[in-house]
């Protein structure tokens, strides 16, 4: 429920110009799915939504560029994602690691104690097991948006 939730925030402020989280509910709620001002608060804060002027001035929440820019590099670098114990390992395609990674730490993840990239593979610290599986699924449905 909270990743079609998220998918429909997304979806939704990519076109529509909302600048109020009640304008959010009524949006979503069109969508038959119902929340209430703290969960949305909450996942305003899990997406790293900002609320920024677009192009026509409007002031609306967006993501921030930095993750636009990480989304656009994993679906064109990452190749797999896996975890074990505490650590996520992304394999990329040859050369494209350390751009990826760069983008990954301008996210500032939850959790990510940091981060380490050669040349077609990264390394991210985490600080939990279970830290490890958010993020690792997180990645996942950024890569194969719908699984």
């Amino acid at each position: 429920m909270k990743n079609r939730r998220h998918e429909a925030i997304l979806e939704i402020i990519s076109r529509y110009p909302v600048s109020t989280q009640e304008e959010l509910i009524v949006l979503l709620g069109e969508k038959d799915i119902k929340t209430t001002q703290a969960t949305l608060s909450r996942d305003i804060q899990q997406l790293s939504l900002v609320k920024q002027r677009d192009e026509s001035g409007t002031v609306r929440y967006m993501q921030p560029v930095s993750a636009v820019k990480e989304k656009t590099l994993f679906q064109e670098a990452v190749l797999s994602v896996d975890y074990a114990m505490n650590t996520i390992v992304l394999k990329c395609r040859a050369g494209m690691a350390q751009g990826t990674c760069a983008a990954i730490d301008s996210v500032n993840h939850e959790g990510v104690v940091g981060t380490i990239a050669g040349d077609d593979t990264i390394f991210i610290l985490v600080r939990s097991e279970a830290d490890a599986k958010k993020l690792s699924k997180k990645f996942r449905s950024e890569l194969f948006p719908g699984r």
